[in-house]
């Protein structure tokens, strides 16, 4: 009993710490559509280019170029280009301010990648 208590601390610092490496090789990152069409930047919930400011033109629920507009091409979990659908080839890309790519997609086929879900954990306040 013992043993399973001392190891799920550090379980979790193991995880916290993959977290806060990947927020940090994340933030500030540019999410790019497969068309080439701007979605937004990896950033805090205030400022305006956000995909987490739900009030501006990436992070709204209303607006044509947001990931989070499920009638739209960039969040409909039927585009090919969202990265809510799990089928998908071409979904999004976030591109890190270190010149590193990897995938926003449901897609556990496609690789390096990261599900919108665990994004807005790592990044949520």
């Amino acid at each position: 009993m013992t043993k399973k208590l001392l190891f799920l601390p550090i379980g979790l610092l193991l995880i916290s710490s993959v977290f806060a490496g990947l927020k940090s090789d994340l933030k500030g990152g540019k999410i790019i559509a497969e068309d080439g069409t701007f979605l937004g930047k990896i950033e805090g919930k205030y400022s305006s280019d956000s995909i987490f400011n739900e009030y501006g033109t990436y992070g709204s629920e209303y607006s044509s170029n947001s990931i989070f507009n499920e009638y739209g091409t960039y969040g409909s979990e039927y585009s090919s280009q969202s990265p809510f659908n799990k089928y998908s080839s071409t979904p999004p890309k976030i591109y890190t301010v270190k010149n590193k790519w990897i995938y926003l997609t449901a897609n556990t086929s496609l690789s390096p990648r990261i599900s919108v879900l665990k994004l807005r954990a790592i990044f949520e306040d």
